[in-house]
């Protein structure tokens, strides 16, 4: 069983319905409480960082979320979820995020374009694999997912595990430990997208 967690950012109904096309049960949870009841953990997420920690510390979410990954259970961040997981955000301010992957989150610098790019990065995008990782078992070294997003993670190459070019390079997939999150939608993805969940929820 899959907690999503609920801090009202975000569209839980589409990632409820991809997992259950995998056969993945899951329940949606808002109290914190319960969230160390579950096998793993999915942290979705759209919209702004700063808004979404304010959320997640008003709940006690954020304390909840710091507890769950400490017992080594799979965590998986996605998009602004992934976002969530890494230090800090530069995203309308300066912003102190969960803390659990070093690094942090920053604007597409469009000065580093090598050709015209519209931001937000929103379409298919290929993801160029890093580095071996149960997340993308069975997988090729590439493949396309739907990306929507104007911020991403600047990280140590050691907790990289996917890179995607736009513009520039950048990390687009991450892992430290039991703690992985990706740039991507997976729920948006079709097929690529849902092999990307059932190997999370064979971790």
């Amino acid at each position: 069983m899959v907690a999503i967690i609920d801090y009202n950012m975000g569209n839980l109904a589409s990632v409820k319905n991809a997992l259950a096309k995998i056969g993945a049960e899951s329940e949606v949870v808002f109290d914190p409480d319960a969230l160390g009841r579950y096998e793993r953990a999915l942290l979705p997420g759209v919209g702004a960082f700063g808004d979404a920690m304010a959320h997640l510390k008003a709940s006690g979410m954020n304390e909840a979320i710091e507890a769950f990954a400490a017992t080594g259970r799979p965590m998986l961040g996605i998009c602004l979820g992934m976002q969530l997981l890494f230090q800090k955000s530069y995203e309308f301010g300066e912003h102190e995020g969960l803390g659990l992957i070093p690094g942090e989150v920053v604007p597409f610098d469009t000065r580093k374009f090598a050709t015209p790019h519209k931001v937000p990065h929103m379409g298919w995008n290929e993801l160029f694999v890093q580095k071996e990782s149960r997340l993308f078992h069975w997988m090729e070294k590439e493949f396309y997912l739907y990306f929507v997003h104007s911020f991403h993670a600047v990280t140590a190459d050691k907790y990289v595990l996917g890179r995607t070019w736009y513009g520039y390079e950048f990390v687009s997939a991450v892992g430290k430990e039991n703690v992985y999150g990706i740039q991507p939608h997976p729920e948006k993805s079709h097929d690529n997208g849902l092999k990307i969940l059932k190997n999370f929820m064979e971790l």
